[in-house]
């Protein structure tokens, strides 16, 4: 009887103790969100060996993932994307697999941030680390390691105190997270973290956090972060960075694929050091011209020009739904993408 008491006792304060942990930061303006971590990721690569000819991937780093829009661009093709970009990554090595060790040969949008699509083959690098480290797990991981995502998403879902991911995000509000921006004793000023101004959903369609446009004390943390980056970061490596995509593009495209790339809008700082770094004619234009690929680049239409990214890489969830809305629209005039919808 005693024992029962005790066990009734612990498993009520445990859950008064869930109830309230939860509560406080649900009143500090979390909402659940998924962990877009290499699960999630691994279970939109597992698509990619059933899809045919009259798919399409999309690749490329974070601005792919937050510009273009899955249920936008459904609703004008027809065609739900599978959305495989990587934050803060080049798409090179995702793009070398799908390539080389796969039969896919539909469609593959890939998008081109110059800086980190021109940045590095160094596998340490980050650029490149992070997304191989993706592919890696999508081949390698365990039956225990499936069940274990696929029983974690429910939680996700649910409960704001599984708010943590793979980029250690500053406002993270795991334990691990919590106990990590514990500084004791601490002499040196710690690097600038990135804050998560992301909301992703499970085949990965991901939205800007409004907070990031209304609240310009949380933009700022973004930005600060970009210059901080864009102060640390090594100069891009241009010319074996363009020599391997365009072989891996030349050997997509002979095996019957769709190649298409993109050109993202960008901002401010970001927009300028791009510009003054990786000219337009010295990448996306000998890109384009080496690997004979359709290119669609947001300076080349009237309708993007007046886009802004209000941490100055990533397009609003309003701004993000009509540029993919657009885009899709101008592929279709195209007739570029595959067994898309007529009106």
């Amino acid at each position: 009887m005693q024992l029962k008491t005790s066990l009734i006792i612990a498993l009520s304060a445990s859950i008064i103790g869930l109830f309230a942990w939860e509560s406080y930061w649900r009143s500090q303006g979390y909402t659940p969100n998924l962990n877009d971590d290499k699960g999630l990721w691994a279970n939109q690569r597992a698509k990619v060996n059933t899809s045919t000819d009259k798919d399409i991937l999309l690749l490329g780093s974070s601005r792919v993932l937050f510009d273009i829009q899955l249920n936008e661009f459904e609703a004008e093709t027809g065609i739900r994307p599978v959305q495989l970009a990587i934050p803060g990554s080049s798409p090179l090595p995702v793009f070398h697999d799908i390539v080389n060790n796969t039969d896919f040969k539909g469609t593959i949008i890939l998008g081109v941030t110059t800086v980190l699509t021109f940045s590095t083959l160094y596998p340490k690098a980050m650029p490149w680390d992070r997304p191989q480290s993706k592919v890696d797990y999508f081949y390698n991981r365990t039956y225990a390691q499936r069940l274990n995502h696929k029983l974690s998403l429910p939680l996700q879902k649910n409960f704001v105190l599984m708010s943590a991911d793979e980029e250690l995000y500053m406002d993270d509000i795991d334990l691990k997270s919590l106990l990590r921006r514990i500084k004791v004793g601490e002499r040196v000023p710690s690097p600038v973290h990135l804050v998560n101004f992301q909301n992703t959903v499970e085949d990965r369609n991901t939205l800007m956090l409004d907070r990031t446009v209304t609240d310009t004390t949380f933009t700022r943390k973004v930005t600060n972060f970009w210059e901080f980056i864009m102060k640390v970061s090594p100069p891009p490596d241009v010319e074996p960075t363009m020599k391997f995509l365009v072989n891996d593009a030349k050997a997509f495209i002979k095996k019957g694929g769709n190649l298409i790339f993109l050109r993202c809008p960008s901002s401010g700082p970001f927009r300028a050091g791009e510009a003054h770094m990786l000219p337009r004619e010295k990448v996306w234009n000998e890109l384009l011209r080496q690997t004979n690929a359709k290119g669609y680049h947001y300076e080349d239409y009237e309708q993007f020009k007046g886009l802004i990214c209000p941490e100055w890489s990533h397009l609003s969830s309003k701004d993000a739904k009509f540029f993919t809305t657009e885009l899709a629209k101008i592929m279709i005039e195209d007739n570029v993408l595959p067994n898309q919808k007529t009106n």
